[in-house]
């Protein structure tokens, strides 16, 4: 068979298309930096269109032959620094689309034809030197002798030309090496069907593609397939592995930094900045099938471009990002919220607590199965870097699994100590979680922290608590009803027009799209944010600063000696984190009043849901976190006095009717006595020696 591809024909390919990279190279060459020496072809663009696509399809066909090729063809390019370009490597990206292929869906015919395959990086080894050529010297003579390695074992000479000797050394120094690097690709989560298992496969760089992917980044592999049979040595099975020669990568969403933003689109991101309702337009933009919510899609936006992070002179850092607990009935639209950001996000993870372990939080030990070392794999927590990670169920995770999520939320960290590997993995995620109350709904009247399994050390490192409850208003049911058939009408009228021939039109139906349709595209929307938050790090203004220094001493003011403690320092940093959040969603330098009024307006909101102390009306901080007021913990010191000093007298315990009397004079009346006496036998302080009978426990 005769094929086109000739060291020539490539010649004149590159002398076409990349006569301005030839010149770079040759250009670092000649000055002596020769360590990229990638030239990488457009297929679509550029060789598709040369000689009617013909080397493209051969590149596919028969790729060893074809690379081998080009990379001759390189060699016998001009330049005008006159350096000859020896091994250099033309790397192919941007392949058509009938060439992309799933993991699940490579066969037996696409062994040694070139592919792209897109998914996750799950696990990256470490850049290491590979063996390319080897020098050996006989240790009888002193010749040198040179043998190309092709396999994972190293291949020394069979005898010595000049002396038949069969003892060689090895001479690293003088040996040809390469860097190498594996990294296992996983398939995205959201193509799979019900029941089945993300598949997943080995990806073998070389050169200078190797370092530059991160486990969590969304890519597509270039390369061509081969295939490996199982089993060590002698005893090989005839099933065989696939793997893939790495020969290009396209990264396609790393963190924000590396978000592809054209002039049109930044043109576009600057116009929508200045208009006047955007706070509005971002709101509407988050999750529009879900009626209302102002207040939640506004700190979800707010979560979504985040704070500012900061590193101190004296090392301390400071997270800007911003966590949100929604807590609310059964049916309120929790986790439908959380899927929804998990679509826009420009980078997420969605998990939920009931099958989540620690391990896949944070990181997991494998052993590899090449090099038997133990490498650490990476967990939700650390996937989410730099994004925002989505927890459902947040209540219901194992203990010692949610201890996982205290180092993340705070420290922005994960420390990892096992199977001999002492490690810090970086997790700069926000956190949005979703929690149900205990019993079913949520009771206004007791404390949230009561309510919800989680700890009050948790609880505190959210900046944000929200509160949804489902209480019948028959104006706002009225509209609910309405908004929710509209859409489930309009998904009717889409699927009927989808799968049948109907009388429905996608012009007749525009205007009822129109209300479910987010007011800006989430594509804009992602470039948006990731705009904001490489560009924008807001200064707070001195108006700003006063008005969060009057609002936070102002709400402790009003703790006097023994009232209740409203806010902490951890609000006010959540405070100014917010507002940072605030005033980049507008693309401003600057942190005016209005954006601190916005956010003090959504705290108040907050606390007032979680931290209003039903007995005395005021805002308690430790209500919420712990679940006792602060008035309650003064009533329960003083029954404990009163059982304490009547202690001498009883013998067998303090009678309840005496302690209801002493209570009511300190005035405590009796159903309140009644309930604490309860409370505090739980909580394990007094203990009843016989029925109806208190005494106090002792700790010696």
């Amino acid at each position: 068979m005769t094929m086109l591809s000739s060291p020539n024909v490539w010649r004149e390919f590159f002398q076409n298309y990349y006569e301005r990279e030839l010149n770079k190279i040759a250009g670092k060459i000649s000055t002596g930096d020769g360590t990229e020496k990638s030239i990488y072809v457009d297929v679509l663009s550029h060789l598709a269109l040369f000689r009617e696509g013909v080397l493209a399809e051969e590149l596919f066909n028969y790729p060893d032959q074809v690379i081998e090729d080009a990379k001759n063809g390189i060699s016998l390019t001009d330049n005008i620094y006159d350096v000859k370009l020896e091994n250099c490597t033309p790397r192919f990206v941007n392949l058509p689309v009938s060439r992309r292929t799933l993991i699940r869906d490579l066969r037996a015919e696409h062994i040694s034809r070139f592919i792209s395959i897109e998914g996750i990086v799950r696990k990256v080894t470490e850049v290491r030197p590979k063996i390319v050529e080897a020098a050996f010297v006989c240790s009888h003579c002193g010749k040198k002798v040179r043998v190309y390695q092709e396999e994972s074992k190293i291949k020394t000479p069979y005898e010595c030309p000049a002396c038949k000797s069969k003892r060689f050394v090895f001479l690293p120094e003088e040996s040809v090496l390469v860097d190498s690097q594996r990294i296992k690709i996983q398939e995205y989560p959201e193509n799979l069907k019900g029941g089945e298992q993300p598949q997943s496969i080995d990806v073998y760089l070389e050169g200078d593609i190797t370092g530059i992917v991160n486990p969590g980044d969304r890519v597509v592999i270039n390369g061509i397939v081969r295939a490996n049979p199982r089993g060590q040595g002698q005893k090989k099975l005839v099933h065989m592995d696939l793997y893939i020669e790495g020969n290009s990568i396209e990264i396609l969403q790393q963190e924000y930094e590396e978000f592809e933003i054209t002039e049109e689109d930044k043109k576009k991101i600057l116009e929508l900045s200045e208009d006047e309702r955007i706070y509005e337009k971002i709101i509407k933009s988050i999750a529009p099938s879900i009626y209302g919510y102002e207040d939640i899609k506004l700190a979800i936006a707010l979560q979504l471009f985040g704070g500012v992070p900061k590193r101190l002179p004296d090392g301390t850092e400071i997270r800007g990002d911003i966590h949100i607990l929604l807590v609310g009935d059964p049916g309120v639209a929790k986790s439908q919220l959380l899927r929804y950001v998990h679509r826009i996000a420009p980078r997420s993870v969605y998990t939920t607590g009931k099958g989540t372990t620690t391990a896949g939080l944070t990181a997991t030990a494998v052993r590899d199965e090449v090099d038997g070392r133990w490498t650490l794999e990476a967990g939700a927590l650390v996937l989410a870097d730099k994004g925002i990670a989505l927890v459902d169920e947040i209540d219901k995770m194992r203990p010692e699994d949610r201890s996982a999520l205290h180092e993340a939320m705070e420290q922005q960290t994960i420390s990892v100590a096992k199977a001999g590997i002492n490690a810090v993995l970086k997790a700069r995620c926000a956190l949005l979680g979703a929690a149900n109350p205990k019993y079913g709904r949520f009771d206004r009247y007791s404390p949230i922290a009561e309510q919800i399994n989680l700890s009050p050390t948790l609880m505190s490192r959210f900046d944000l608590i929200f509160v949804l409850t489902d209480d019948p208003d028959p104006a706002r049911d009225t509209e609910l009803a309405k908004h929710i058939l509209q859409t489930h009408k309009l998904g009717e009228k889409l699927e009927k027009m989808r799968n049948v021939a109907s009388e429905y039109t996608r012009q007749s139906l525009e205007g009822e799209i129109q209300k479910v349709v987010p007011v800006i595209d989430p594509d804009l929307l992602r470039k948006y944010i990731a705009y904001a938050k490489r560009t924008v790090f807001p200064v707070l203004t001195d108006e700003a600063e006063k008005r969060i220094i009057e609002f936070y001493v102002g709400m402790r003011s009003k703790a006097k000696e023994d009232s209740p403690v409203p806010v902490t320092a951890r609000q006010l940093e959540a405070l100014i984190r917010l507002a940072e959040a605030s005033a980049r969603i507008r693309l401003s330098d600057r942190i005016e009043l209005e954006d601190v009024e916005r956010v003090i307006r959504i705290i108040r909101k907050s606390l007032e849901q979680i931290a209003l102390d039903p007995e005395t009306g005021e805002i308690d901080i430790d209500y919420a976190f712990s679940g006792t007021s602060k008035s309650q913990r003064d009533k329960i010191m003083t029954i404990k006095r009163i059982v304490e000093e009547l202690e001498k007298e009883y013998e067998k315990g303090v009678p309840e009717e005496v302690i209801f009397e002493e209570a009511e004079k300190q005035g405590i009346d009796k159903l309140k006595t009644r309930d604490l006496l309860i409370k505090m036998r739980e909580k394990g302080e007094l203990y009843c020696p016989r029925p109806d009978h208190y005494r106090v426990v002792h700790n010696y």
